[in-house]
């Protein structure tokens, strides 16, 4: 079989449906969902494979070797990477690329223990999973505090333009230094971040800690396309000129 004729054979339906016949039978697992592109109903041609297993505490290396024992069955593990550290308590995660399989169509497999804090379940901010089973029903988004969330918020809504005043400087600052390099990154990792926090504050609260993932569904198109055109430059006199663009937006936005 070619490559190519493997790779159109091999689609996520075979993929989770072997991972679900190894993992379903192991009495320490409780539930298995995807997430991502399948929770918002976005899943397209090259959509990767966002899942997620709930297990006893301590038990998460197992749920991959049997994870990985399932995958093998499907076709060989070509590439395989371990998140090494997570911001969440009780998660862990690893990727796996297999062979014959399209580039993009990444298994991402995140293991979470049975009392971790965040479950990814939230529908305001994560969607609605796809639930392969949930065993006695005993996994379930959490209750939502709405004041809880607002004030967080709020804490946002405060902080961001201190932050933004004291340190979208430094990308003048690296220019001044002829250190392209450094105000380039400042500008993208600082600036348009800063930028992109303002708007989702705007437009798209829930997924406030989202970055720039999803923003093309989240902001309105011409928001889109407009922070596009901020991310392109071309030399120092269009990076200033860009920075400050986005200074003036964010001044706007915060008002």
């Amino acid at each position: 079989m070619s490559e190519e004729a493997g790779a159109r054979k091999l689609t996520r339906e075979v993929i989770v449906r072997k991972l679900v016949g190894g993992l379903k039978p192991l009495e320490y697992i409780h539930a298995f969902y995807e997430g991502g592109a399948a929770a918002f109903g976005r899943i397209d041609e090259l959509s990767d494979i966002d899942l997620y297993v709930v297990t006893d505490k301590g038990r998460d290396d197992d749920v991959f070797a049997y994870a990985e024992k399932a995958l093998e069955e499907v076709s060989p593990i070509e590439l395989k990477y371990r998140t090494p550290v997570l911001p969440w308590r009780g998660v862990s995660q690893t990727y796996y690329r297999l062979e014959g399989a399209s580039e993009f169509l990444l298994v991402d497999l995140a293991v979470l223990e049975v009392d971790a804090p965040e479950m990814f379940l939230e529908p305001r901010i994560h969607g609605n999973p796809v639930f392969y089973f949930n065993k006695r029903g005993s996994v379930k988004p959490p209750e939502w505090d709405e004041n809880a969330f607002q004030k967080k918020l709020e804490g946002k809504r405060q902080t961001l333009p201190v932050r933004f005043a004291m340190f979208n400087v430094f990308v003048e600052k690296e220019i001044k230094r002829g250190n392209l390099v450094e105000a380039v990154e400042f500008y993208r990792g600082l600036v348009l971040a800063m930028l992109v926090e303002a708007l989702r504050l705007r437009y798209s609260p829930y997924h406030v800690e989202f970055r720039t993932r999803y923003v093309q569904y989240d902001l309105p198109q011409d928001v889109v396309e407009r922070l596009g055109r901020l991310y392109y430059v071309k030399n120092e006199k269009d990076l200033l000129r860009k920075c400050r663009e986005a200074a003036a937006w964010f001044g706007e936005l915060v008002q």
